[in-house]
């Protein structure tokens, strides 16, 4: 079945990876990852890994950091005959604790919404 097919994909978030003061990322490292979660979707629902044809939304809610482990979820909410609606969320699950000491770090209960989004993949007739 293909509506409703989730994939969860997770990640360490590496220093060489942060771009601004604080050791943030930038938002384009979540939307990547939705990319790659879309990848998967696509190839588990079609056979192919697809293309992205676009985002109808994207909101950043909360900083991702080097140091978090990040979950992307990317579940299919509307199927048409070559084209598949995916919503994305990108929660931070573990953050980094450099006030504890350089390689403390925690889980965070609840984890925290960083990056939500709606995007549209197609995939070839068939």
């Amino acid at each position: 079945m293909k509506l409703g097919t989730t994939v969860v994909h997770r990640r360490y978030v590496p220093y060489a990876h942060a771009h601004y003061a604080g050791n943030l990322v930038d938002g384009a490292y979540s939307l990547a990852l939705f990319g790659d979660a879309a990848t998967e979707v696509c190839i588990r629902t079609d056979g192919d890994e697809g293309l992205f044809a676009g985002y109808s939304a994207v909101t950043f809610h909360a900083p991702v950091r080097a140091g978090d482990v990040v979950e992307v979820t990317a579940t299919v909410t509307r199927v048409g005959n070559r084209s598949r609606t995916i919503e994305f969320t990108c929660h931070v699950v573990c953050r980094g604790t450099p006030d504890v000491s350089a390689s403390a770090a925690a889980v965070l209960d609840p984890p925290v919404l960083a990056t939500s989004a709606t995007g549209t993949v197609v995939v070839p007739a068939g």
